[in-house]
């Protein structure tokens, strides 16, 4: 048997993760001396309106080495493999404390971590895929470098509404270098080997959707591709975006997710974008 392990940045829509029966690690949110568990301790109601009231962004971090041990253990005490996928290493230390965790117990349980290079609803993509072959049979040996092999593959693009989040994260690299002194300008922010990169800029949401799917018509051309939209307290405009999108790529199945928080604190509420995943 093959349990699969990701954390709380996965996106997809509400229900699926349990039906699919994958574990979900939560990143920490911190506001102050307060902590919370993304997804078990605090809505994103919640969270946006803390923001708001303090006019400061929370911190995020990783799940503890620990905790991630005594998931595994629990997980592989029936003998069975793991297979645990998460965030980019560019953002999160998530990848490298499930990586420790797994080799302090490599004597005891068979743990396989990957690395997405993605995060939101491309992870979630990537997660979906995983279980979909964990119950056609295949083993992880086989899964694990398919999944790895999408990753150069998925196409991502995030239309941000406005630069105060990312300039209060710094925690956006490149993208905050080359857009912090542009005025009434929206970035779009792309996904390079895991790290975050900027796309271009545009004045105007119809322009920045067009902008995108026009770029991701050039990156999978007429390729049959998964798409899924995620959003940050925006869903009347990732509708909008899933049409426009849609309508332009070979996709084989959509869905929307609401962004999750613990990323949403580098976008900011507004922001809305869609990762293009392969479908073959």
């Amino acid at each position: 048997m093959i349990k699969i392990v990701t954390d709380s940045t996965c996106d997809l829509p509400s229900g699926w993760l349990a039906r699919l029966n994958i574990t979900v690690v939560p990143v920490n949110i911190q506001f102050g001396a307060e902590t919370f568990r993304e997804g078990f301790d605090i809505s994103p109601a919640a969270f946006y309106q803390r923001i708001n009231s303090t006019g400061a962004l929370p911190t995020t971090s990783q799940p503890s080495v620990g905790e991630y041990c005594q998931i595994y253990e629990q997980l592989a005490a029936d003998g069975s493999d793991i297979l645990s996928v998460h965030l980019t290493s560019q953002l999160s230390g998530t990848w490298q404390t499930a990586t420790l965790a797994a080799r302090q117990l490599s004597g005891t349980a068979r743990i396989t971590v990957i690395d997405s290079h993605t995060g939101s609803v491309g992870l979630g993509l990537m997660v979906r895929e995983a279980a979909q072959l964990v119950a056609a049979g295949l083993t992880v040996e086989q899964i694990a470098p398919r999944l790895e092999a999408r990753r150069s593959q998925i196409f991502v693009a995030i239309l941000l509404k406005d630069l105060r989040y990312a300039r209060m994260s710094g925690r956006v690299g490149r993208v905050r270098e080359t857009f912090a002194s542009l005025l009434n300008v929206q970035p779009i922010i792309g996904v390079d080997s895991g790290a975050l990169i900027p796309l271009d800029r545009v004045r105007g949401q119809h322009r920045g959707f067009e902008r995108m799917v026009s770029l991701a018509e050039a990156a999978v051309g007429r390729r049959p591709v998964h798409l899924a939209v995620a959003h940050a307290v925006c869903q009347p405009q990732a509708e909008a975006l899933l049409e426009l999108v849609a309508a332009r790529l070979n996709c084989r199945d959509t869905f929307i997710a609401e962004l999750a928080t613990s990323l949403a604190v580098h976008f900011g509420p507004g922001a809305v974008g869609f990762a293009a995943y392969p479908a073959e």
